[in-house]
């Protein structure tokens, strides 16, 4: 990895800063610095900084009215979104579920609930309460990044 002199060590933290990601430091770093590094060397140079990269929110797409729709069948329709309030929880249980070596619960953002484990070996598995429910991508992702958070917590 290629040594920085303090002023290139403040650019990279002021790029970082201003909301940069990798590959955009990466490529300031050769075109303005003359820096080549390779995309893990930059994570491994914003680490050593101890630099925290700005997560950017994607801009949420605005939901489309049903025109069609009966004012009953539109207060259903948004009824199960405003009973989970849009927010994944993941609950770890005191006590693992026999045969896991840890498990919980998960309250996806549609209010649908699920029981998660993880074996002895290591292997995840998840039965949804509902039979046949399918969470959404993004509730998968947002279950699991919670689920790392609360394993961490509970010290696993």
């Amino acid at each position: 990895m290629a040594r920085l002199t303090p002023e290139q060590i403040s650019k990279v933290s002021a790029w970082v800063a201003e909301g940069a990601t990798l590959s955009q430091i990466q490529e300031q770093l050769s075109s303005k610095l003359g820096v080549s590094m390779t995309y893990m060397d930059v994570r491994f140079l914003v680490d050593d900084l101890n630099l925290a990269l700005v997560e950017k929110e994607e801009p949420k797409k605005p939901e489309e009215p049903v025109a069609e729709a009966a004012p009953a069948e539109a207060a259903a329709a948004l009824a199960p979104a405003a009973q989970g309030a849009g927010v994944v929880t993941v609950e770890v249980d005191t006590i693992a579920q026999p045969p896991a070596m840890v498990s919980g619960h998960v309250t996806f953002s549609d209010g649908e609930k699920a029981d998660w484990y993880i074996d002895h070996q290591g292997r995840p598995g998840m039965a949804a309460r509902t039979p046949g429910y399918r969470p959404t991508p993004q509730d998968i992702t947002d279950f699991q990044v919670k689920l790392d958070a609360a394993l961490r917590q509970a010290g696993y």
